[in-house]
């Protein structure tokens, strides 16, 4: 047995005020039978955790060092990056995709993006705020714009191997100029509309190497298409 992902209707009551939430991906996990591949061994269980020690704190991320208990009673340790869940919104507007560019330290470049981003540590949004207000917050403090129309495509995972952070995918229509809201940060970001055509040569040419903003771009692209 396998598990694949289908899609249900989203409720009306999503929507707000000055915007719409329409299709997409209410996921809901379906059993369906198959013989694909391999399986887990016979027996296995997933780890159990016998203690759980942070090593690192900062306002944005925290490093722990768990012991595990495996399913032949030896044990391990595994270090885990725990940091908030982010949104991320494929703003769409006459077949072109609005990009923001911004330099990444991590990496040590500029790096052209969707709009994106998780809640300041500490404000009322981390605490009660949900992703899809958290994705429309992100695009008009980055980019200025609004939209009239979202679609939820779905909650990924970017480094599941370590991270257990996750981020959700919105796309946005019917939008609306006005002025940005960046952080301090985000002084040195630019944004730009881009064709459809043109962001596909720029992911084929390396200017683009945002691993999340190309998975956002495949969920788009399968949801349109499916």
């Amino acid at each position: 047995m396998v598990s694949r992902v289908g899609r249900d209707p989203i409720p009306t009551d999503r929507s707000g005020p000055g915007c719409t939430v329409t299709g997409g991906a209410a996921f809901h996990t379906v059993r369906v039978s198959s013989d694909r591949g391999e399986r887990a061994p016979a027996g296995w269980t997933p780890p159990t955790t016998v203690s759980s020690t942070v090593v690192y704190r900062n306002n944005w991320m925290t490093v722990r060092e768990d012991r595990l208990r495996l399913t032949d009673g030896s044990e391990t340790i595994y270090g885990v990056v725990d940091k908030s869940d982010y949104a991320i919104v494929v703003a769409e507007q006459d077949g072109g995709f609005h990009l923001v560019e911004q330099f990444r330290y991590a990496i040590g470049r500029r790096s052209w993006e969707f709009p994106m981003g998780t809640w300041p540590a500490g404000s009322a949004g981390a605490s009660t705020g949900t992703p899809l207000e958290l994705a429309q917050a992100e695009l008009v403090e980055e980019t200025g714009l609004t939209a009239e129309r979202w679609r939820p495509l779905g909650t990924l995972h970017g480094a599941l191997g370590f991270c257990s952070q996750s981020f959700s995918v919105f796309h946005a229509t019917e939008l609306h100029a006005g002025p940005h809201r960046r952080e301090e940060s985000e002084a040195d970001m630019v944004h730009r509309l881009v064709g459809e055509d043109e962001f596909r040569a720029m992911i084929r040419a390396g200017e683009i190497v945002d691993g999340s903003t190309i998975a956002a771009y495949g969920l788009l692209r399968l949801e349109l298409h499916r």
